[in-house]
């Protein structure tokens, strides 16, 4: 029975969302203001409070506690179709780096989608690090 516990402990942990400070997700859809491609970073409430009235500017930004964390965001930009998605799938190092990793999902050819413009978002928010951040599209 005790060797069961750790187990049981690692599996609460990833079901409540990851370890403490692990990446959350702040909001993550189809239909952003953003209706250009680019990937960027809030560090300061200043910064996050901008980065989300453009994102959404009907709704007030989430609370983010800038002392311990930072927000990365990917728009993926405005799209002919549904079917299209984003999502950051992860983090690593390069030295003082930190690179987000980001997988970007199409359609595939000959599917029937809603022909409507949608411009797919991420954006989450993970420990704070001082260095530069650079984002790479994952396959």
């Amino acid at each position: 029975m005790t060797a069961l516990l750790p187990a049981l402990a690692l599996a609460a942990v990833l079901q409540a969302g990851g370890a403490p400070g692990a990446m959350k997700t702040i909001a993550q859809g189809a239909d952003s203001a953003v209706d250009e491609a680019r990937q960027t970073v809030a560090r300061t409430p200043v910064e996050w409070a901008a980065l989300w009235r453009a994102h959404d500017f009907e709704r007030p930004a989430p609370a983010v506690d800038f002392t311990t964390s930072m927000v990365v965001a990917v728009f993926m930009g405005s799209r002919p179709s549904a079917g299209f998605a984003v999502q950051v799938v992860g983090t690593t190092r390069d030295g003082n780096d930190l690179i987000v990793q980001y997988r970007e999902t199409v359609p595939a050819r000959g599917t029937l989608a809603a022909q409507i413009l949608t411009s797919p978002y991420h954006l989450v928010s993970l420990p704070r690090v001082d260095g530069d951040v650079k984002f790479e599209r994952v396959p």
